[in-house]
């Protein structure tokens, strides 16, 4: 259901899941734990915000001190400019200031700045923020928000899922270093998964349990419907949504803890290894291992390991050398099918015709049937 609704909310343009204070904290500790001056001496940058909600800009203006930071900028998306809108109200925050435009509250995106004490209270913290109104709508595209991003040494938010190819680019081409939200399958992207297999970017620390709670619009209830959307906390639950990054944190050089083939097939706890052999694809020259704890130790070849791996992926131990996919992209594919064995092969699995594209990812044949498999990595131990 969550894959339906993160879904549901692409189609939609709807954008506005506001990210616990507890998430953000829990992973920005992974950091502070590596290297507890990653953000001494810097200028963060908060794009795609909502400032006076967001618990982003809270929680770096709070820490501002105790990180060292240098500068906290924050931007928000003018309100008519969303693809996604519903009935607006500015906050008494901004509508007692005396920078108040009832106009430009509503076509103008707002910027946010700390970088010194105002207050005169000693510190500086979410009470010395200073505000005033974007030149034009927040876009991250524009002009305006580029120079910012180009002042900034990290850019940190949950990003428009609908929006994150071309966030990602807008990031990565300036040099920048980042820490953003996503749905996992971004991992399949073509403009993403190269730079993970180059190592310039990887799943950051993760949220608990793998469950990511967000806070939505009570008007946008309606597009989380199958009991993902909890009415008494206000927070809609995802089970594949994943934070990007490109800092480095402990965990993704912790080696996984794994058992020989032989073990694996004598004591998994999955139905699918235990007492069986290895199944091998029919169109890549690799074994699949359907689950990453069960990657065998002693295994010399090429594996195709689900995408969630690379949240347990330590570089010093694996080698990634592609993804099953359509265009083989990576050189790395053995056997072609033709459109007859694709209609086939779905004939068989669904007892109607159509196209079934076999080539998306490794593939298996038993008992001369064709079964294909969900996307899959293709990994080698070092």
């Amino acid at each position: 259901m969550a894959n339906t609704n993160l879904g549901a909310a692409k189609a939609a343009r709807n954008d506005e899941f506001y990210t616990q204070y507890h998430d953000i904290e829990r992973e920005v500790n992974a950091y502070l734990e590596y290297n507890p001056d990653v953000f001494r001496g810097k200028t963060i940058l908060l794009p795609c915000d909502d400032p006076e909600w967001s618990n982003f800009t809270k929680y770096f203006a709070q820490n501002f001190d105790r990180f060292g930071l240098k500068r906290l900028i924050s931007t928000s998306y003018a309100p008519e400019s969303k693809k996604y809108q519903f009935g607006y109200e500015p906050t008494l925050f901004e509508t007692l200031d005396p920078r108040y435009d009832e106009d430009k509250t509503k076509t103008n995106g707002k910027i946010f700045i700390l970088d010194k004490d105002r207050t005169g209270d000693g510190k500086i913290d979410v009470n010395d923020l200073e505000w005033e109104y974007l030149e034009g709508d927040g876009d991250f595209r524009s002009e305006e928000v580029k120079r910012l991003r180009d002042e900034a040494d990290f850019i940190i938010t949950n990003p428009p899922f609908s929006l994150f190819r071309e966030f990602l680019a807008w990031m990565v081409g300036a040099g920048k270093s980042f820490l953003v939200i996503s749905n996992m399958n971004a991992i399949t992207y073509k403009e993403v998964f190269p730079l993970i297999m180059s190592n310039r970017m990887w799943l950051g620390y993760g949220f608990n349990a793998g469950n990511a709670y967000f806070g939505i619009a009570k008007e946008c209830v309606r597009d989380f419907a199958g009991g993902v959307y909890d009415e008494s906390t206000g927070l809609v639950k995802f089970r594949n949504c994943c934070w990007f990054s490109n800092i480095e944190h402990g965990r993704r050089h912790q080696p996984l803890p794994l058992m020989t083939m032989a073990d694996n097939v004598k004591f998994s706890r999955h139905k699918e290894i235990q007492g069986h052999d290895y199944l091998r694809y029919d169109n890549y020259d690799a074994i699949e291992v359907p689950f990453t704890d069960a990657i065998p130790s002693d295994f010399e070849g090429v594996m195709g390991v689900p995408i969630s791996f690379l949240d347990k992926y330590c570089p010093e131990q694996f080698e990634i050398l592609g993804m099953c996919e359509n265009m083989d992209l990576y050189g790395l594919k053995t056997k072609v099918y033709t459109s007859d064995q694709c209609r086939k092969a779905y004939f068989d699995k669904f007892g109607k015709k159509g196209t079934y594209d076999l080539n998306a990812s490794g593939v298996i044949v038993q008992d001369n049937r064709y079964e294909k498999v969900y996307q899959r990595i293709l990994i080698r131990k070092k």
